[in-house]
């Protein structure tokens, strides 16, 4: 059905809550915060800065500095805490065996998502990568679900997102086309439905 289809990385293709939260934890602990892991779960797929922002009442100024000690962490340690989703592997095998175009379209700096990629053995299967630009310039997922379309050459009417949190769903429709919502991530029925995804369903989907 679908010849182009972006994924999300971050509860999507990989499981990667343990290296998210422990990079988390090691920036509050730099601002004199302790947070509990259990109490991380939104940091999970939005830009850093906005839930930093958001959940922590911190300013713009220190949610940067805050995005800075997580990378600290991440950069050597979280990058990789975390593991490939069941049937990932045949899912993006079988995909690539149709002739369907692959791109990941993930807020998280690309060039963290290459070296996760290449650690799990994966990265065949991307025809295309974007992510985050480290200077923050571009995070927002719709801009990063448009670049790749373009970096596709997608046709808009047989291309498909799939993601596990809101900002896939918005991402996705501010470029016309439809998400398939995952629920084994980190999103939830009432999230997807909320935000209108198209479909609510898990790989098998695509197949």
């Amino acid at each position: 059905m679908y010849k182009y289809v972006l994924f999300d990385l971050d509860g999507t293709v990989t499981d990667s809550a343990l290296g998210i939260k422990n990079s988390v934890i090691y920036a509050l602990e730099r601002f004199g915060i302790k947070a509990r892991p259990e109490e991380l779960d939104p940091f999970i797929g939005p830009p850093l800065v906005d839930s930093f922002m958001e959940y922590y009442g911190f300013s713009e100024e220190d949610a940067n500095k805050a995005v800075e000690y997580y990378r600290e962490f991440f950069s050597v340690t979280g990058i990789y805490q975390n593991e490939l989703y069941d049937g990932v592997i045949g899912t993006l095998d079988k995909l690539k065996k149709n002739g369907v175009k692959i791109a990941l379209a993930t807020s998280k700096p690309k060039k963290f998502a290459e070296t996760i990629l290449k650690y799990h053995k994966i990265e065949q299967y991307f025809d295309v990568i974007c992510g985050a630009t480290l200077d923050g310039k571009l995070s927002k997922k719709g801009d990063i679900v448009r670049l790749a379309l373009e970096a596709l050459g997608a046709d808009k009417s047989r291309a498909i997102m799939v993601g596990d949190r809101k900002h896939d769903i918005i991402g996705a429709h501010e470029n016309d086309i439809p998400c398939l919502a995952v629920l084994y991530g980190y999103g939830s029925k009432e999230e997807f439905q909320e935000h209108g995804a198209d479909f609510i369903s898990d790989l098998s989907f695509l197949l």
